[in-house]
C-alpha cells in the first residue's frame, strides 16, 4: 500500500503575502465607501480656496457699521420732517437701497469665522458664532432693534417672520433645488433670510444672481458665501421658507423709526 503524498505547508513567507493583500483590500474597500459616503464633504479643491481665501476683517466691519448709522440717522431725520406721504415712500426706497447695499459688505466680513452650534460670539474671527447667531447679529448690527439671543435661538420660519409678515414668505417643501433657485433668482431683488430643516441664513439678490451667505455647520464649519453650484445646505434640506425682508415697507419703516422687532 503506496504513502498518500502531503500538501506542501504554506510556508510563513507566503502567509505573510496573503495577509498584506488582504490589508490592501481592506482598505480599499473602506476607503472607496468612505469618498462615496461622504462625497459631499469632499469637495477638497473648493474646501481649500474657502479656508484660504478668506479671512475675518473686524475692523472693517466696525466701519461698515457706524457708517451705516450715521447714515440711518440722516435718513430718519427726513423722514420725520417729511410732510407728504411721496417723500416719505422716497426715504423709504433710499433705505432700502442703503440696506442692500451695505448689509451684504457686512455679511462679508464675517466669511472664516468659525462655526459653532454654541457659538455666540458678536464680531468677525473674534470666536465662534452658530447659523442663528450669525443673522441675528447682522440685523442687530445693521440696526434692526431685538433682542438678538432671544431671536436667535427660535426656528428659522420664527426668525423670518420677526422682518417678513406670514404672506409674504414663500414655502416649499420637497422641491427640486434646481427649480427651487431658478424660483428665488425670478424674484425681486433684496436681502432675504432663509430657513431650512435645521438651519437659517441669508440669501443676497442683487438682481442678476444669488448668494447664500450663513454660518456653516458642514464643511468648511465657518460663515462661506455660497453660489448655486456649492448651496450644499440648501440642496440637502427637504423644507425652505424664504422672504425679502428689504421689500416690506413695514420693516423698513420700523427700522428707520427703531421700533422694536420680535
Amino acid at each position: 500500500m503506496s504513502a498518500k503524498t502531503k500538501e506542501p505547508a504554506a510556508t510563513p513567507r507566503s502567509q505573510r503575502v496573503v495577509l498584506v493583500v488582504f490589508f490592501f483590500m481592506c482598505s480599499a474597500v473602506t476607503i472607496g465607501l468612505s469618498l462615496w459616503l461622504f462625497q459631499d464633504e469632499l469637495r477638497l479643491p473648493q474646501l481649500v480656496a474657502k479656508i484660504n481665501k478668506h479671512k475675518p476683517q473686524p475692523e472693517r466691519y466696525d466701519l461698515l457699521v457706524e457708517d451705516l448709522k450715521i447714515r440711518k440717522q440722516r435718513l430718519k431725520d427726513r423722514y420725520l420732517a417729511a410732510s407728504t406721504a411721496q417723500q416719505k415712500s422716497a426715504i423709504l426706497a433710499e433705505s432700502r437701497e442703503l440696506l442692500d447695499t451695505v448689509t451684504p459688505e457686512m455679511m462679508r466680513c464675517w466669511l472664516g469665522t468659525p462655526w459653532d452650534f454654541n457659538g455666540y460670539c458678536e464680531k468677525p474671527g473674534e470666536g465662534k458664532i452658530a447659523c442663528g447667531y450669525f443673522v441675528s447679529t447682522i440685523m442687530r448690527d445693521a440696526g434692526f432693534k431685538l433682542n438678538r439671543i432671544k431671536l436667535s435661538q427660535q426656528p428659522s420660519q420664527t426668525i423670518l417672520g420677526a422682518f417678513v409678515p406670514r404672506e409674504k414668505m414663500k414655502i416649499r417643501t420637497e422641491m427640486d433645488f434646481n427649480a427651487f433657485w431658478n424660483m428665488v433668482l425670478g424674484m425681486e431683488k433684496g436681502i432675504y433670510i432663509i430657513g431650512l430643516d435645521k438651519h437659517v441664513g441669508f440669501i443676497v439678490h442683487d438682481g442678476s444672481q444669488l448668494h447664500s451667505i450663513h454660518s456653516s455647520g458642514s464643511v468648511p464649519w465657518c460663515v462661506v458665501d455660497d453660489t448655486r453650484e456649492n448651496a450644499g445646505s440648501i440642496q440637502r434640506s427637504k423644507y425652505r421658507v424664504i422672504g425679502n425682508i428689504t421689500a416690506q415697507k413695514d420693516t423698513l419703516e420700523k427700522w428707520l423709526l427703531d421700533k422694536e422687532f420680535y
